[in-house]
Formats: structure tokens, sequence, C-alpha cells
């Protein structure tokens, strides 16, 4: 056995240095310099962290694949540079040999096995990749590169190169075990309906939440172009929307609403054409639109050609009592800790922004967690977190990130029981594992309605990303295709 090892590593070993030499030996040209500037740029993921940062900025599956390949770089540069270096030790090619003009200033002294920069490249551009395959094909020769360019400037042999790219993309695609990758595939919803086709937009009054998205108004301007006729309506932020809403629907009597903003938003106004008997029109004006990208209403153009064509379909609209208050949601309620956070964040945004926020809130919320004794439909659960979904959220197993189906009226039901010894430290295990659909700590159900009964103190309910109140008694249930909504066919 032993001889057979030996004959492998020299092998490899000569391979190395074969491919070195002719690296070596290419003619000096401008290549140099860059390459060595793009090797020292991605030292600690910097390149990495500006480009996420770029994504992010951009929004929608750009955004999701920064972050997932801030996520896969933290994994790979953790694996290459804590574990696999220590264990496998290699000394690194000699400094002599590429031209002094390629070297860089600073030569690195740890194990040259694997490279870390590689698996940092090949980690992020995957991960990205996997939520934007458009971003993904832009940043490979970045990624390519780099990799490359460990060896142009002397500081790696191929094979270390080779081994820290397949750590990378492995560990960027085990992600998806873990993290589902949100479908683009807009969810089934109800029968067709057909409604009064206004051309130009004429007799929708449209809601504009300013306070939503990034405050910017492509997206109102965009209405205004396409639907010129509309009336767009931008409430004072200093006094109730809803009344402020209610008051211009009696002024005016529309024939159809519309809302741009946000998923707190959307709900208010839905709630209102469903009292006022009116179609509604979404438009995708906030920094989420969880509801209009399930919907596939993530065009203005698109949700402008479905008014003026008169097409509609219908939409399950949830209902939670809360203490005898009834509350609609579009999307999700959940109480435990997120309604805490969210509470936290809101007081915590004006100073630092409002995800470094969230991320601060929800970091001391679960910190100091207790678990909630309550009662669903009768049985007494111990319990880190419920969450309520109006319709079918997807995948069952893992954490929900879309929905397949918003018409059958289908209440989601997840919750985190306390109960399963140590639940906390197993329901990780079970999420980084992607084994979440048979962990003790999870819990899935699929229901028409819901009661839930708080024993102790008022706990706080978060519905579409807002509290909106305190209670002890909950009642879930869904209007099945309660809402007529725009959607173009």
């Amino acid at each position: 056995m032993t001889p057979t090892r030996t004959s492998v590593s020299t092998a490899v070993h000569a391979w190395d240095l074969s491919l070195v030499a002719r690296s070596a030996a290419l003619r000096r040209s401008r290549a140099d310099g860059g390459l060595r500037a793009l090797s020292n740029a991605a030292d600690h993921g910097r390149l990495w962290l500006g480009a996420a940062a770029l994504l992010v900025a951009a929004g929608g599956p750009a955004r999701r694949g920064g972050v997932r390949g801030l996520v896969a770089l933290a994994g790979a540069s953790s694996v290459a540079n804590g574990l696999l270096k220590p264990l496998f030790p290699r000394t690194r090619p000699d400094s002599e040999s590429v031209p002094v003009l390629r070297q860089v200033l600073t030569p690195p002294v740890s194990s040259s096995f694997p490279s870390g920069h590689s698996a940092s490249a090949a980690a992020f551009v995957t991960a990205v990749a996997i939520e934007s395959p458009l971003a993904g094909i832009v940043l490979a020769p970045v990624a390519a590169a780099v990799c490359y360019s460990r060896v142009h400037v002397g500081v790696h042999w191929p094979t270390d190169v080779i081994a820290g790219a397949a750590l990378g993309s492995a560990i960027a695609l085990s992600t998806r075990r873990w993290w589902a990758v949100r479908s683009e595939k807009p969810a089934d919803l109800g029968s067709p309906f057909d409604v009064q086709p206004l051309q130009r937009g004429r007799g929708l009054l449209v809601l504009v939440n300013p306070g939503s998205g990034d405050g910017s108004e492509s997206i109102p301007d965009a209405i205004r172009r396409t639907l010129p006729d509309a009336d767009l309506f931008v409430p004072d932020p200093e006094l109730d929307f809803n009344e402020q809403l209610e008051q211009r629907i009696r002024d005016t009597s529309p024939r159809a609403l519309g809302v741009c903003g946000g998923d707190g938003t959307v709900v208010s106004v839905a709630a209102s054409a469903i009292r006022s008997g009116l179609p509604l029109a979404a438009f995708p004006g906030g920094t989420l639109n969880h509801f209009a990208r399930d919907t596939g209403l993530t065009a203005v153009e698109d949700t402008a050609a479905a008014i003026e064509a008169g097409t509609a379909e219908l939409v399950d609209i949830a209902q939670v009592s809360i203490d005898g208050r009834s509350v609609s949601f579009v999307n999700t309620a959940t109480f435990g800790g997120y309604p805490d956070s969210v509470r936290l964040r809101q007081k915590l945004q004006s100073r630092i922004g409002k995800w470094p926020a969230a991320a601060v809130a929800m970091t001391r919320v679960l910190a100091a967690a207790e678990p909630l004794n309550i009662e669903l439909d009768g049985i007494r659960h111990s319990v880190w977190m419920l969450f309520v979904g109006n319709g079918d959220y997807v995948p069952a197993d893992q954490v929900p990130m879309s929905r397949s189906s918003i018409h059958t009226g289908t209440l989601d039901v997840r919750f985190l029981p306390s109960e399963p010894r140590a639940s906390r430290t197993r329901l990780l295990w079970a999420t980084v594992t992607g084994t979440l659909g048979s962990s003790p700590a999870y819990v899935r159900r699929a229901v028409k309605q819901l009661t839930v009964e708080v024993e102790g103190a008022p706990v706080a309910l978060a519905a579409d990303g807002e509290v909106v109140g305190d209670g002890t008694w909950f009642e879930f249930t869904s209007d099945k295709n309660g809402l007529v909504l725009y959607r173009k066919r």
C-alpha cells in the first residue's frame, strides 16, 4: 500500500511542478499586475464582501444570492483555514518559482493545502448562482481568475487550488440541504374571475405608502406611466392609514382598489377591498414583497395589463381573532420570539437602520427566549414559536420559503415545541443537517382553522411583519377565495 501512495504523491507533485513551471514561463504582460492585485483583493474575503454588498443592493434573487454567498464564504473559509490547513500541512512553492514582479509583498506562511482563496471564491460564486444564475455567470470569471492568480503569484500549487475550489463548491451546494431555494414560480390561485376592465386605470384608487421599500418614486412613477388615469393617494403618515383610505373610498367611489407598499400595507388595503366588495390590484412597492412575489405580481406592467383587461383570480385571505378582535393577514402570523423582535427592531431602526436593527433585535430576543405554554385546539404544548401561514408553504420539511397555493382555505401551521430534551440543540442540528421534517423539535400541520389559548400573561402576535396586538385567545380561520385579485392570464 505504501509504494502506491508514494507513487501517487510523486506523480501529483511532478504535475504541480510542471504546471507551476509553465505558468512561470508565460511572457510578462499587463495581466501580471492585475492578477496580483486581484489575489490581494481577495484576502480575507474582501472582494466577495464588496460583491455581496452590490448584490444585496440589487434586490430580488441577487440579494438572496449575496446572502447565501456570505454564508457559504464563511463556511468554506472556516473549514479550509481553520480545519484542513492544520490537518494537512504542505510546503508552499519556492518563492523563486515565479518572476519577482509577480510575487506578493508578504507571502503567506500557513499550509499550502488547500487554497483558502480558491475555497472562498468557489463557495461564494456557487452559492450566488444557486439563487441567481445570471449573477453567478457574471461572477464566475472573477472567481476563476482569483483561483488561477494563486498559482500565478507563486503561493499555491495547482492541486491546492483545485482542492480549495472543490471544497468551496461542495459547501455552497450543501446549503441547499438546510436552506431551500426560493421558487420563482407563482403560487396557484383560485378560479378566474372577470371584473370590469379599467382602461388607463380610470376608476382605480391606489394607496401609496411612501414609507415602504427604499422610499424611491420608481414604482409609483411606473404606475402613473402605465395607468395615467388612476388616482394615486398618498396618506398623511401622521394619521391612521385605514381611516384615511375609508374616507377616500367614500369620497371617490372607486371601482377597484390598488396598493403600492409592503405586506403590512397590502393587508390593510385588501381588508378594505373585501369590505367594499372591490377587486384589488397589488404593486410591488415594499422591501420584500412576499405577497406580490407569491402571486406573481412582480412587475407593474403585468398588473396594469390585468387591470385594463379585467382579468382576476380568487385568493384566500386569513383572519385571526385576538381576544375577540379580528385582524386579517395575507402572508403569515407568528407569536413567540418574533413579535418581540419586531417591536425591538422598530425602536432601533431609526438609529442604526432596518436590517442591522432586525439582526440585533432577533439576537437579543432569542438569547432571552422562554417557552410559551399554550393549548392548540385544546391540546397542551410548550413551544418556542408558532407560525401560521395563509396557504400552502413550501418546503414542508425546511424553513418555509414560498407558497405553492393560496386558494384551498388551508392554514399552514408550524411550531417549535420545547418539550423534547435539549430542544434548541436538536432544532439547530436538524436545521444544519436538513432533517427538520423528521425532528421532534419541528412540527407542521395543515388545517382549516386553529384555536390557541395562552396560559398566563398576554403575548404579542405579529401578522405580515407588524405587531398587531396582544392576547391570550387566538382563533385562526381562512376566508377561502375571499379576495378578488387582478392577475394577468
